[in-house]
C-alpha cells in the first residue's frame, strides 16, 4: 500500500484589490507533521503475527508490538525493515498494514514468516532527534547477505547488491539495511558489495544478525546521492557554475 504523505503546502486564496492586482494570503495550517521520514534509529523489534490475502482482495500484515502502538493512529506511517507502511487497523498489542504487489517485488517481505522478528520504527516527527540520518521508508532495492563474521563482541556484515544501487553507497556514507541506519566501512566494486560493522548493542535492537548467509534485506541508499547525480545530469549544475562565471 502506498504512503499517502502530507502536503505541507498550504492552498492559496487569491484576494482582489482595488488596485486591478491580485495578492497570494496564505491560510495557516494546525498540526502539520512530516510522517513519511525516518531516522533509521529503530524503536523495537516487532513479531509477524499473520500474513497473506485478505477478505478484501489485499495482501495484509501483522505486526505484534508494544513501543509503536504507543499513539498509533489510522493511517499512520510505520516503518517495517525500512519499508514505510500504512497502519489500517490495531489494538493494543498489534497493528496491520498492507502490502502493494510493486511493495512485495521491490522488498524483502515477501520472505517474512510468521514468528519473524521485523524492525519496526515510527514516523518521524518535527521535535524528534535525528539519531540517525534521513530515511524516507522508499526502498530502493534488495541484497543479500554473503557473510557475517564476528569480531570480538561485533558483527561484520557483506552484503552483495546490485551495481545500480552501489553506485550510490560509500566508504564512511549512510545506508539503511532493513531499516537500521548503518555507517558503511568498505566498498568492493569488484565484487557489487559493501560491509558494515555492528556494535553488540546494536546486534541486540535489531534484526540484521538473526538472519543467515544467503537471505535478503532492504536496502535505501543515502538520498543525498541521488540529488547531486540528478543534478549533474540534468545539466544543472553546469547551467549554475556558468552563470557565475559571468559574474
Amino acid at each position: 500500500m502506498a504512503t499517502q504523505c502530507l502536503n505541507l503546502i498550504p492552498k492559496a486564496c487569491l484576494l482582489p484589490q482595488t488596485n486591478g492586482r491580485r495578492f497570494r494570503t496564505h491560510h495557516r495550517r494546525q498540526n502539520l507533521s512530516i510522517r513519511s521520514v525516518f531516522t533509521g534509529i529503530v524503536e523495537e523489534m516487532g513479531e509477524v503475527k499473520n500474513l497473506g490475502m485478505a477478505d478484501h482482495g489485499g495482501f495484509d500484515l501483522k505486526i505484534g508490538a508494544r513501543v509503536v502502538l504507543e499513539d498509533v493512529k489510522l493511517g499512520d506511517s510505520i516503518a517495517v525493515n525500512g519499508t514505510c507502511l500504512t497502519v489500517t487497523e490495531f489494538d493494543a498489542e498489534e497493528f496491520t498494514v498492507g502490502l502493494s504487489p510493486e511493495t512485495l517485488r521491490k522488498t524483502s517481505l515477501e520472505e517474512l514468516e510468521r514468528g519473524s522478528p521485523v524492525n519496526l520504527e515510527r514516523a518521524l516527527q518535527p521535535v524528534s532527534r535525528m539519531g540517525g540520518h534521513v530515511v524516507q521508508g522508499h526502498v530502493d532495492g534488495t541484497g543479500v547477505i554473503v557473510s557475517m563474521e564476528v569480531e570480538g563482541d561485533s558483527l561484520w556484515v557483506k552484503v552483495k547488491a546490485d551495481k545500480g544501487l552501489l553506485k550510490y553507497i560509500v566508504p564512511k556514507g549512510f545506508v539503511a539495511v532493513d531499516g537500521t541506519s548503518l555507517t558503511v566501512v568498505d566498498v568492493f566494486d569488484e565484487e557489487s558489495c559493501f560491509n558494515f560493522m555492528m556494535v553488540a548493542y546494536t546486534q541486540q535492537k535489531v534484526v540484521i544478525p538473526t538472519k543467515r548467509i544467503g537471505q535478503k534485506v532492504n536496502i535505501e541508499v543515502d538520498i543525498m546521492g541521488k540529488y547531486v547525480e540528478r543534478l549533474l545530469t540534468s545539466g544543472g549544475f553546469s547551467i549554475n557554475m556558468a552563470e557565475e562565471k559571468k559574474e
